[in-house]
């Protein structure tokens, strides 16, 4: 079957289904195809076991490396994407985190700088509804204020902010795409801590409620259980694509569009890309060796500790209540090389994805349950997420492993940077002495992890060392383009959906011919 549409887009999350939306709304003619289920707020329920559903299962990536980037626990599968179950923390990028090259030496610089952006972060922000406190947040970019007032501070962040305080340091409310009030006909939130698994009433602004309604009103084609193996040329015109190609139901189909937009997050776009390669091509974006290089991921853990005070750490919402970025601007202060921050006071139980239960190994038999019970009233945690720096070697290709239907699957490596390591030493070490400036009696840690995936299709000024142009069109082509996380030339250390969404806004507005 061939059909022909204005936009072809590949990927139902956050970038994707904004970019639907707003051109849709424009006029064009747009299907998205979802290799994921369909899914609807109805469908959701608050629970570990669902939460675990909605992350990304088949087909596997492989991974390697000294610090991998944790595919399944970060991406995504169905509507929504890796946006359903994230917890809604939405920061903006700071200034000098698109020039980190210029600055620094290290790493690479943006092809577009904060004020490119500026201005769509404040759109976005009114579109999905932020709650915070823009004035409390010194170390903020300029922008508009928050359209929603933050959410309240419970027991565990008031006792948290002590430590923070006694050490010379500063917290802000934590912004979040959660409503602390009732926003644009949704509920506000209700504080039950399981915002990971996608939040059926609708107080998380994922895309159920934010961009996939607009899409479906403006007229969108949605299909989901469609796995895109690949982008087919022009053989006339071998600048431009002509279709996608995908698998539905046992069959193969192609879907031609004037445009095509791949936005199946950092991983599955690139392996989109490399499988593309043809008879007399490389595959799109791949001139210059450039496509799957420079993957990234916040290397990232969690401190905790229990206190006198009472904390009841199961309060709040998932993504915490408080933050700080004192230190974020100081890249290059001695101990490492980075930008950093504190999210803090998640609300946390025994056994959830982050939970303290499993995490005390060397606590054995009927002490546990009287560990246990201490902790669920006094227990205090957060989390420090560090910069990553882009390295060419860190890169995403095809696996060795090819499913039935002659699909590639990714491999991915990933080593972090000795210095990026650094930072992520000595900032934990300070996290331990804040903890325990605010009283904590007892104090550990998880292991690192690698938190959100960017890189691996990066924009640039160009063509020889970057895969696309600052609206994300592929060098080498005239009517492909990425968006979502994959054009990430740097990382900065703050969660990148706020970031992908107003590139996505940009681009948006490109396409429409309004820039």
């Amino acid at each position: 079957m061939t059909e022909s549409r204005d936009v072809v887009i590949v990927g139902a999350g956050a970038a994707g289904l904004m970019l639907a939306a707003r051109l849709a709304e424009g006029g064009q003619s747009v299907t998205v195809l979802e290799a994921g289920p369909a899914r609807q707020l109805s469908d959701l329920v608050s629970s570990q076991i669902w939460a675990r559903k909605l992350k990304w299962s088949e087909p596997a990536v492989s991974e390697s490396g000294d610090h991998k980037i944790g595919h399944a626990f970060n991406a995504g599968s169905g509507t929504g994407g890796s946006a359903l179950h994230h917890y809604g923390v939405w920061l903006r990028m700071h200034e000098g985190d698109f020039s980190v090259q210029s600055d620094h030496g290290v790493g690479r610089d943006w092809p577009l700088s904060y004020a490119d952006l500026a201005p769509h972060y404040d759109r976005v922000q009114t579109e999905v509804g932020l709650s915070g406190d823009a004035d409390q947040e010194r170390w903020r970019p300029q922008g508009a204020p928050y359209p929603m007032p933050p959410l309240p501070l419970f027991a565990q962040s008031r006792v948290l902010a002590k430590g923070f305080e006694k050490t010379g340091r500063h917290t802000s409310p934590l912004p979040l795409a959660i409503n602390s009030e009732p926003y644009e006909g949704r509920r506000s939130c209700q504080y039950d801590g399981w915002c990971d698994a996608g939040c059926p009433i609708g107080a998380l602004g994922n895309p159920l409620v934010t961009w996939l309604p607009r899409a479906r009103a403006a007229g969108v084609q949605l299909e989901h259980n469609a796995t895109v193996s690949r982008v087919i040329r022009d053989a006339r015109h071998t600048q431009r694509i002509e279709s996608v190609e995908y698998l539905q139901a046992g069959e193969r189909k192609t879907l031609r569009a004037d445009r095509i937009i791949i936005a199946a997050f950092a991983v599955q776009s690139v392996r989109i890309l490399l499988s593309s390669a043809a008879a007399g091509h490389v595959a799109p974006g791949n001139h210059s060796d450039q496509l799957g290089r420079y993957l990234m991921t916040h290397p990232a853990a969690t401190t905790f500790g229990l206190f006198e005070d009472e904390t009841y750490p199961h309060q709040g919402v998932s993504a915490g209540q408080l933050l700080n970025h004192d230190d974020y601007d100081q890249k290059d202060a001695p101990g490492g090389f980075g930008s950093s921050q504190w999210m803090i006071g998640h609300a946390i139980k025994p056994h959830d994805l982050l939970g303290y239960g499993t995490g005390r190994p060397d606590i054995p038999g009927a002490n546990l349950k009287t560990w246990l019970q201490r902790a669920a009233q006094h227990l205090g945690n957060m989390t420090l997420v560090c910069e990553d720096i882009a390295l060419p070697e860190n890169r995403v290709t095809l696996s060795d492993r090819v499913d039935s239907n002659g699909i590639a699957s990714a491999h991915t490596h990933h080593d972090l940077a000795p210095t990026a390591a650094a930072r992520w030493v000595q900032r934990m070490s300070e996290g331990q002495e804040i903890l325990r400036a605010a009283g904590a009696q007892e104090v550990w840690s998880s292991p690192r992890i690698g938190m959100h995936i960017m890189g691996g299709a990066v924009m640039g000024d160009d063509p020889a060392t970057s895969v696309t142009d600052s609206f994300g069109r592929v060098h080498d082509t005239a009517n492909l383009y990425v968006a979502g996380p994959a054009l990430f030339p740097s990382s900065g250390a703050v969660n990148p959906t706020f970031t992908l969404s107003a590139l996505a806004s940009r681009q948006a507005d490109h396409l429409l011919g309004k820039l």
